[in-house]
């Protein structure tokens, strides 16, 4: 379902009713934002708290909307597309060389795994600074996701969005790159998450004799 609302009909709406015989490219852009801007505010309102990066979410896509239809050169969408990505990684990475790298915030947090029998576990085998050391590298390796990600956006947008903004063209390269976005960037970026999952579930096992499922909470 958040596929066909945020990729799929928004990418079509662009690519096939930007027509001035259709909807025109204003009026087409605005409704395909439409959509997504939907299930973001939709998402945030769920969770009745604040998500960075869901917000983060609905600045891009208001981004992409003034880009179109301020008309804009179409190298800031490029720009735009890498921006976000680029600073969450470069902040993952900065966050590797503090006392709270943020896979240690997101993997040992008491809501989600059993932290004081890991603490404890960590401190029977005296691992805990290697486990330290390793959950750095992790911190490192999530970083790389988003920064790949972020050279990925600039390459994409750069190869397919040459067209004026506020343009049927550009609508419809607009919409292009958004469906080309999700094989070519969206799933390179998971095998990376699901390889650092790997790496985490391998070094609890090794430094803490402990497996996945034995400490996470139920």
């Amino acid at each position: 379902m958040e596929l066909l609302i945020t990729l799929i009909l928004p990418s079509m709406i662009l690519m096939k009713l930007s027509g001035p015989e259709d909807l025109g490219a204003v009026k087409a852009l605005l409704l395909a934002l439409t959509f997504p801007l939907f299930w973001g505010a939709r998402s945030l309102l769920r969770e009745r708290k604040l998500n960075l990066l869901a917000v983060l979410g609905l600045i891009s896509i208001l981004l992409t909307g003034g880009i179109g239809l301020l008309q804009l050169d179409p190298q800031w969408l490029a720009v735009k597309e890498a921006a976000i990505p680029g600073l969450i990684g470069l902040g993952v990475v900065v966050s590797a060389f503090t006392s709270k790298p943020l896979v240690r915030v997101l993997l040992l947090s008491p809501a989600l795994m059993n932290v004081e029998r890991i603490q404890e576990s960590l401190q029977q085998r005296s691992t805990t600074a290697a486990f330290n050391g390793r959950l750095k590298i992790a911190t490192w390796m999530l970083g790389g996701s988003f920064l790949f990600s972020s050279a990925m956006n600039y390459f994409l947008a750069s190869w397919i969005v040459t067209s004026p903004s506020g343009t049927q063209a550009f609508n419809e390269e607009l919409g292009r790159m958004t469906l080309l976005s999700y094989p070519v960037i969206a799933l390179p970026s998971l095998l990376i998450m699901l390889a650092l999952l790997y790496y985490l579930a391998r070094t609890m096992n090794e430094l803490a004799g402990l497996k996945l499922t034995e400490v996470l909470r139920r």
